[in-house]
């Protein structure tokens, strides 16, 4: 027999309950999440993987986004199942109430946000994921090895070195977050604080520095870590929508004499409003004079340094400490995924490293990885979203999705050109990458009436199903904004965009004028 621990007994084992009889053997009835039926299930799976190859095959023909019907959302309130009404109900459920109406991003004329289109093969990378179901948190697997080649393939295409310390996560929100955590750790471990330990603690403000156009998640991220939104400053932009390098300067000065102690810089690789690139070379000798963390937001300007026509506009950003950018925009994986990259390992192992005695690592067996991502973020539930990074890249190849970014960036001029030349349509902004930014404005109308009108047309293009923009304020005006980060548009879709916006403006322009008609 074992032994049982001298203060641990197999009474205490069941909750001081001796719930077997003498000699009797544990038994448990037969359960499993499993189908009883194989068959039957691989019958099934293939008819959805079908029915979702039809559907992508099919996008053009469909709306791009259609409302969710009073009766189908009516049902998004029923009670918890208490018994299984199996798998064939589920998936009814799911074409009949979930298909349909989803907000459109796969269409070839989805501009809305920025929001990537996803592919076909992403999907079932998705698929052999959820198939293998790893926990990447760490062991030693080949999953483990896929996110680690994954990034260091991430790095090499954006310029930096291959050993450059990294991790996948949800998106760029998530990755800004933990750049800046690293940022914040490294900043205070200089001050000689352990902040981890003892938290922010000194009384004195240590701002970051980044662009008045910054991406709203950069606010999240300076509360969420304790600095609070009054500690990012924002800091005026030039006529392009870029953060002015001189006034950044000043205001560095200034907070520096009120005894402030600066923490970091975040340049912007593609603004979210008008996709204007900061002078990020510029930024980084500002962030070197000033001893601060360089951090660059590149949400989804940091892929255009994969075209050669493009790189150029980014020189400055392999300079920086930590890079954020997602997967899931310019490169079309499925959502979400996106990349932190951070040029110091240690500092980025020291801001998140905590091996309690249930997670030590190992010289032989499963738990022998030296490499575990748990401790280079907050997670250590981890899904393997390596995977479709790894698969995609392998399957088209950097030049690829080059080809794609060129292309829609010579798009973005393309509907610029079709703006302009349009007697009632007016260019709100330049367009340096891929959003442009425009409006609906006819001779005859006072400032509050043209934003008016293009709010309502807005609403009227969306609800037609022809085409998704989403909208942002300019100057004080209310501008359309399309966003392209799609591989499925054509440019034919960007002239039936300009026919669909005249339409509608002409029409809501004679309510206007005869409103009684």
């Amino acid at each position: 027999m074992g032994k049982v621990g001298e203060n641990f007994d197999s009474n205490q084992r069941s909750g001081g309950l001796n719930l077997l009889a003498p000699n009797e053997a544990p038994h448990t009835p037969e359960l499993s999440l499993d189908p009883t039926d194989w068959a039957g299930l691989r019958s099934l799976g293939h008819r959805m993987l079908d029915d979702t190859l039809d559907h992508l095959e099919g996008v053009r023909s469909r709306p791009v986004w259609q409302p969710l019907p009073a009766e189908v959302a009516g049902r998004f309130n029923e009670r918890l199942p208490q018994t299984g009404a199996g798998l064939e109900a589920a998936y009814a459920a799911f074409e009949r109430d979930v298909r349909p109406y989803p907000s459109g991003n796969i269409h070839p004329r989805f501009w809305g946000w920025v929001i990537g289109t996803g592919t076909p093969s992403g999907m079932l990378a998705d698929l052999l994921a959820s198939g293998l179901n790893p926990n990447t948190g760490g062991f030693r697997q080949a999953p483990v090895l896929v996110e680690q080649q994954a990034l260091a393939w991430c790095a090499e295409m954006l310029g930096f070195a291959l050993d450059t310390s990294g991790l996948f996560v949800s998106g760029a929100s998530m990755a800004n977050l933990l750049a800046l955590t690293v940022a914040r750790d490294a900043h205070f471990r200089k001050l000689g604080v352990n902040v981890r330990e003892d938290g922010v603690m000194d009384g004195a403000l240590h701002p970051v520095y980044t662009s008045a156009e910054t991406h709203s998640c950069n606010q999240r991220a300076v509360e969420l870590l304790g600095l609070g939104n009054r500690q990012l400053r924002r800091v005026m932009v030039d006529s392009e929508y870029r953060l002015n390098v001189t006034a950044l300067r000043s205001r560095l000065k200034e907070d520096l004499e009120r005894g402030e102690r600066p923490l970091a810089l975040i340049g912007t690789a593609g603004t979210v409003n008008t996709g204007a690139i900061d002078p990020l070379d510029a930024l980084a000798d500002v962030a070197e004079e000033f001893g601060l963390w360089f951090h660059v937001d590149g949400a989804f300007g940091a892929l255009a340094y994969l075209s050669k026509e493009l790189r150029a506009r980014l020189s400055g950003m392999q300079r920086a400490d930590s890079l954020s950018f997602d997967l899931h925009k310019w490169m079309s994986l499925p959502y979400g995924v996106g990349c932190v990259l951070v040029r110091d390992a240690r500092a980025h192992r020291q801001a998140f490293a905590l091996t309690p005695d249930y997670l030590r690592h190992a010289e032989r067996g499963i738990a022998a990885e030296t490499w575990w991502a748990s401790e280079y973020g907050p997670e250590l539930s981890r899904g393997f979203l390596a995977l479709k990074v790894w698969m995609e890249l392998m399957t088209h190849g950097v030049q690829t999705y080059a080809a794609v970014i060129d292309r829609n960036v010579r798009q973005a001029q393309y509907l610029a050109q079709l703006v302009t030349q349009h007697p009632a349509l007016e260019l709100c902004a330049p367009v340096p990458l891929n959003i442009v930014c425009f409006r609906y404005a006819p001779d005859g109308l006072e400032a509050g009436q043209t934003d008016h009108l293009n709010e309502e047309l807005l609403m009227r293009l969306q609800e037609s199903g022809e085409a998704v923009l989403s909208s942002t304020q300019l100057n004080g005006q209310y501008v359309l904004r399309c966003a392209i980060v799609n591989h499925r548009s054509t440019d034919a879709d960007f002239e039936h965009l300009v026919r669909q916006v005249e339409v509608i403006g002409e029409t809501m322009l004679a309510e206007l004028q005869h409103p009684h008609l």
